[in-house]
């Protein structure tokens, strides 16, 4: 039995990082699968982000690095996993997960998801909060790895004056 990660990871951030290590105590072997979402307008391409989480894990026994597009639980039964392995941060982020995990068993009800609490100090952590810090001139270099942070300052939007 492994778990898979999803997540669109953009960025990567140290939150995703204690996840992963979590993930990786129970079942020994993890698909971390980077999310094709057009509905969101990532900062960096599917490749980039990819590449990240190859870096990133690059040490870490048991672990691949994929990404899927279309429906999560058709790409784990494609896969052959049956657990879908979800962070959860704050109670905000339960609803939304909790919904999407309902739905995700009634599509197939084999798949079970299993939701992981980041450490304390990683648990306010969102890509969106590290991207909005970026956006207005902020350092990030405490919240995600140093060469995610340097991808980060290079893809910096420029900010009005």
């Amino acid at each position: 039995m492994f778990g898979i990660y999803p997540g669109s990871f953009d960025p990567l951030t140290y939150g995703h990082i204690d996840v992963i290590e979590r993930a990786l105590r129970i079942f020994g072997r993890l698909v971390v699968a980077v999310a094709h979402n057009p509905e969101k307008q990532p900062w960096f391409s599917l490749e980039e982000r990819v590449r990240m989480l190859r870096k990133a894990t690059e040490g870490m026994q048991g672990v691949e690095v994929d990404s899927f597009r279309g429906l999560l639980v058709d790409y784990a039964r494609k896969r052959g996993a049956t657990v879908i392995v979800r962070g959860l941060r704050a109670l905000s982020d339960f609803d939304y997960e909790f919904q999407m995990a309902l739905t995700n068993r009634k599509i197939c009800c084999d798949i079970e998801t299993v939701f992981l609490m980041p450490s304390e100090q990683f648990s306010y952590l969102s890509s969106r909060m590290i991207k909005e810090i970026v956006a207005l001139g902020g350092e990030v270099g405490a919240f995600v790895p140093e060469f995610v942070a340097a991808m980060l300052r290079e893809r910096r939007p420029l900010s009005p004056r």
